[in-house]
């Protein structure tokens, strides 16, 4: 998108340059992220950067409307009500599609969730690509002129919230085995907060206790969750000695109900030029006879599971929980991000924190994905190059 930086990377890269990256990333903690690391940032216009902050805007008046509770409370219904809701979310991310309608560059919404994802993982991946091409030290993927040093301060507050670090824990199913292991190491590295298995969690009334490396019992005072419930809930194997429904005395970071309040669940209400047409499949007065328009997506469902892309009216009438699935018109993802051999396709995730007493979420920073595939996903990439994980860049 900003063609001076783009000529200038593409004929600095090398496969040399992208082995070395991902050895930077590897020497770390002697860990090989198991997701794709993409060749190359995304630059950011500066007229994209103001339409995804326009799109974001759109999207945070909607999460400050004064009955947003009440619009959002069918979701609870729907899962796994957890007590001491906070008044709003710690965490957003709001993800845009880079598409074309009526010929003009536009990013519409592809989702939105109030749920935490690669926070330290993408600070330290603009670093790297700064190792490689010193000439990045130009540009910033931070929002309103943030620092590294400002950004980590901020994600530290939210994790934290100025307490013990030994008293707060990133708690997840099976860490060491989640796809988003290298983002724990980071934030266990830079924050300074364990990372607890949703198995090793011991409770003694209503107080949660974890083992520290001595043996130690520790009282946990905040849960930074990463836990999400679809993958609990199909971890029949797993034993806890709590439950996220047990009145606990602890802290959210990030409390669970906001994951299903601020979810696909909120897309039917969204109307603008940067939202998708999207029904909740209960509304549904009559199947669209041009369901080659549509996808249908699992409105809780995790990394893309349950996405049916070419559709047929048969799927929709098979659904049997209709309240749990939204429609979608498909979008035209333009090809934007030009790699040595063919344009690649771009989604970028905007990444908010909303501090405990101001009235807005604050936007942070920003994670992308390329994709080369019908859709954006490591199964529609599987090997191709140019494809993965990156992050976007903007002009100081």
């Amino acid at each position: 998108m900003i063609s001076k930086y783009r000529t200038l990377f593409n004929e600095s890269f090398t496969l040399k340059k992208y082995k070395d990256l991902q050895d930077d990333i590897t020497s770390d903690f002697n860990y090989v992220p198991t997701f794709r690391l993409a060749e190359s940032p995304f630059f950011i216009s500066k007229e994209l950067k103001q339409q995804l902050i326009e799109g974001c805007n759109d999207v945070i008046q909607f999460l400050q409307k004064d009955d947003f509770k009440k619009l959002t409370d069918k979701s609870l219904e729907l899962n796994t009500k957890v007590p001491n809701e906070d008044e709003h979310t710690t965490f957003l991310a709001i993800d845009f599609g880079v598409c074309e309608e009526n010929g003009e560059i536009l990013p519409k919404l592809i989702e939105v969730q109030g749920f935490p994802t690669l926070y330290n993982y993408q600070s330290n991946l603009y670093t790297k690509f700064k190792n490689q091409y010193p000439f990045l030290e130009e540009l910033t993927p931070f929002f309103d002129g943030l620092t590294l040093e400002d950004y980590i301060s901020i994600i530290e507050n939210a994790i934290c919230n100025n307490l013990p670090k030994e008293n707060v824990i990133l708690l997840e199913i099976e860490p060491e085995k989640q796809n988003t292991r290298i983002d724990f190491l980071y934030c266990n590295r830079d924050i300074g907060i364990p990372t607890i298995c949703v198995t090793a969690i011991i409770k003694r009334g209503n107080q949660l206790f974890y083992k520290n490396k001595n043996g130690e019992e520790i009282l946990v005072k905040r849960i930074y969750n990463r836990v999400i419930f679809d993958e609990l809930e199909l971890r029949k194997d797993l034993k806890l000695n709590f439950s996220f429904s047990d009145n606990l005395d602890v802290e959210w970071a990030g409390h669970p109900n906001w994951f299903f309040r601020i979810s696909k669940y909120i897309l039917p209400f969204l109307k603008g030029k940067y939202f998708i047409e999207t029904t909740l499949l209960s509304d549904l007065k009559e199947i669209p006879v041009d369901l080659e328009n549509y996808v249908l997506k699992p409105l809780f469902s995790f990394s893309g599971s349950g996405v049916i892309f070419n559709l047929k009216s048969g799927d929709i009438e098979a659904v049997k929980e209709k309240d749990l699935y939204i429609l979608q018109k498909k979008v035209h993802y333009i090809p934007i991000l030009q790699s040595p051999n063919g344009k690649v396709k771009v989604e970028v995730r905007v990444l908010c924190v909303w501090k405990k007493n101001d009235t807005a979420p604050t936007l942070l920073c920003n994670l992308v994905r390329l994709s080369r595939g019908e859709m954006i996903g490591v199964k529609f990439n599987k090997d191709k190059d140019w494809v993965g994980g990156s992050i976007g860049l903007f002009e100081k």
